[in-house]
């Protein structure tokens, strides 16, 4: 197809990807390009996404997007971090907070310090020295734009959808509703040429994205472009998702508690809580989850819990031929670390970087699926910490995952932590140095030696040092308002 310009692009599904898509490349290419998103009002999305990390704010950004009339229109609320409870051992609990951990040098991290200090008696916890974890712990918010703060939100997806939709259509993006029937192929090459509705009316095009979910109409069913299982490190499979009304103050911060057989997620939006059970269903049935489910929550059920089936992986091609899949159609890692909404910004974003005007080719392909293939290994292997640092014994599913075979990419990430006290960020990974510290010693690695370079300053001057940062980040926390208070004057919703 080199030489052939691009200029038709067909978006296949709406929902959170199909729209976010759409508005990013009306934003940004707009008067490039020809958009069309075509999705059908009988076919439903997964929609059950709702929390995000920090990049959610550069992609909005990138958009334009004013952060209050977002946060309103998408009932959301802000998010320091996730509370971990019950992965190391049954009763532990720590925060992987979005924050800064003390202050670093160019020689090696600040947890070098804090470990010389633990060694010598006078260390506080970890996250004492972390501005986000502790305005977490205290419920307490506040941002302007001067404000030095990293978070994230809590949203709803679907409204988030139909706001970008909002937002695309004005730009110029046509929506076109009806159900794809069958996609037309050219016989030279197989190059998609044109989606066929059920209308009989035919949608042509230069670039098609797939956002059709698990089912990757495009990608999958007519390209097969090939599905990597990674269910052998990530064994949950299964989710119930269930909506509750609020019974009290929106936290601002994720709850992810572990079960028996997997975990359950909790999440504060303004106008409701979205919960959900992730599990095995190869160590639980779905009535047990679904006990479990109803059991656990606060709160009174606005929804009937809902199945989710999913397999953990990624396409072996996530751009084939003339077709992106985005979003669930390209993949899946679990919910757990909230990076579904983020692999769709990336992933847009990256096309957009790419974005082959000229005609598609092998080298632009290669490119971007080396990229897509990348961050995801490295995602991945995140998630899998959580799972493989478990001391918990108390069923089959922990017994599984703390002495399952984890890739040497992670083994070696564990080692060097273990026996060095070194963490590192490699190029384009998403989890900086900061997570993988947080949740490693959240789980319970201890490292067992680590840099000296605490060693050059005094120990009384190292401990009135750690006292201050402690002292400044406590005293910040106590002038901020309370994440509720904050909410209710910043971007109160008009729904209830």
């Amino acid at each position: 197809m080199s030489g052939q310009s691009v200029k038709r692009v067909v978006v296949a599904g709406g929902g959170t990807a199909g729209w976010m898509a759409a508005a990013a490349l009306s934003k940004q290419l707009g008067p490039l390009l020809d958009i069309v998103v075509v999705e059908s009002d009988d076919i439903g999305t997964v929609g059950v996404g709702e929390s995000t990390i920090p990049t959610a704010r550069t992609f909005n950004a990138l958009l334009g997007i004013d952060e209050a009339e977002f946060m309103r229109a998408t009932q959301s609320t802000f998010k320091l971090g996730i509370s971990f409870e019950n992965w190391g051992q049954i009763g532990d609990r720590y925060i992987h907070s979005f924050g800064q951990v003390g202050k670093s040098t160019w020689m090696g991290g600040f947890h070098h310090f804090w470990l010389q200090a633990r060694a010598e008696g006078f260390a506080g916890d970890l996250g004492d020295y972390c501005f986000e974890l502790q305005a977490a712990k205290a419920e307490r918010f506040f941002t302007d734009e001067n404000a030095a703060i990293n978070y994230a939100y809590h949203l709803d997806a679907t409204l988030y959808g139909q706001f970008l939709r909002k937002m695309s259509e004005a730009a110029g993006v046509r929506r076109q509703e009806g159900k794809i029937t069958s996609v037309r192929q050219r016989s030279q090459d197989g190059f998609i040429e044109a989606l066929v509705m059920e209308s009989g009316e035919v949608i042509e095009g230069d670039l098609f994205i797939d956002c059709t979910g698990f089912r990757g109409l495009l990608i999958e069913q007519t390209l097969k472009a090939g599905f990597e299982d990674w269910s052998h490190w990530l064994p949950t499979n299964s989710a119930l998702a269930v909506q509750t009304r609020s019974t009290g103050p929106a936290l601002p911060y994720t709850r992810a508690s572990a079960h028996r057989a997997g975990w359950q997620w909790k999440i504060p939006l303004q106008h409701r809580v979205g919960n959900g059970l992730v599990y095995s269903n190869a160590h639980m049935s779905d009535d047990e989850a679904h006990t479990l489910l109803l059991e656990q929550i606060e709160g009174e059920p606005l929804t009937e819990p809902r199945l989710l089936r999913y397999r953990t992986g990624r396409r072996r091609k996530t751009w084939d031929k003339n077709c992106i899949a985005l979003g669930l159609a390209s993949g899946f890692v679990e919910p757990l670390e909230s990076t579904s909404i983020h692999m769709i910004m990336i992933g847009v974003t990256r096309l957009m970087q790419l974005f082959p005007f000229d005609g598609v080719n092998e080298a632009v392909i290669a490119r971007y699926n080396r990229l897509a293939e990348d961050e995801l290994e490295k995602i991945r292997d995140f998630i899998i910490l959580h799972y493989t640092l478990t001391q918990r014994a108390d069923s089959p599913f922990w017994d599984d995952c703390r002495t399952m075979d984890i890739p040497d990419s992670l083994v070696h990430r564990i080692a060097l932590f273990r026996d060095n006290a070194q963490v590192f960020q490699a190029p384009g990974e998403l989890f900086q140095v900061d997570s993988w510290l947080q949740v490693m010693l959240g789980q319970g690695l201890e490292p067992q030696g680590f840099h000296h370079m605490g060693r050059m300053i005094p120990p009384g001057q190292l401990r009135r040092a750690l006292d201050d940062l402690k002292g400044n980040i406590a005293q910040a926390v106590e002038r901020m308002p309370h994440h509720q208070d904050f909410l209710d004057r910043y971007c109160p919703s008009a729904r209830t």
